[in-house]
């Protein structure tokens, strides 16, 4: 686990809309220098995003809204992200995330599923266009009391443009 370098507790998230399925009413936001991958030997990176929740809400609930692909645009770009175009929590699918283009970014992400466990494991890479790195995304999932901690983790990001894009896809978690 790497060390943190900031943690902030602030009111309702983006997708906690008050009376909504997931309202809570504080959650908070890591952003470390480390974070988790399969690849032991990747080095840190300050543009890693790393973000925990804890929801009221059983895993299996949880692992639904990250997986159903009329629910996954809720939780991107604080409900306003793309919608998955062939997604399927299954290893090896390749699928895009589509959304609305902007100056620089034709608005496509293209992924692949790269580990599902059902219900407390999903990753898959992250490829927001030719120029940018190949980063890859872990959503984890922990059973905790009733409730579920999440733990979202963007990584891979490198130089100048990385710590950019990082920053910029921060700000829409």
């Amino acid at each position: 686990m790497g060390r943190a370098i900031g943690s902030v507790a602030v009111g309702p998230a983006p997708d906690q809309r008050p009376g909504g399925p997931l309202h809570r009413e504080t959650h908070i936001m890591t952003i470390t220098t480390t974070a988790n991958t399969s690849a032991p030997t990747r080095r840190a990176s300050r543009s890693d995003i790393h973000i925990v929740r804890e929801y009221p809400h059983p895993t299996e609930k949880i692992w639904r809204l990250l997986t159903d692909p009329t629910l996954i645009p809720l939780w991107t770009s604080t409900g306003k992200g793309g919608r998955p175009v062939g997604f399927s929590p299954v290893v090896g699918t390749r699928f895009k995330y589509v959304a609305k283009p902007m100056p620089g970014w034709s608005g496509i992400v293209e992924c692949e599923v790269l580990e599902a466990r059902e219900p407390f494991l999903l990753r898959y890479t992250w490829l927001g266009g030719e120029k940018d790195d190949l980063t890859t995304v872990t959503n984890a999932l922990e059973p905790l009391g009733d409730g579920t901690r999440f733990t979202f983790d963007h990584t891979g990001f490198t130089g100048i443009g990385g710590f950019v894009v990082s920053r910029v896809l921060n700000t829409l978690r």
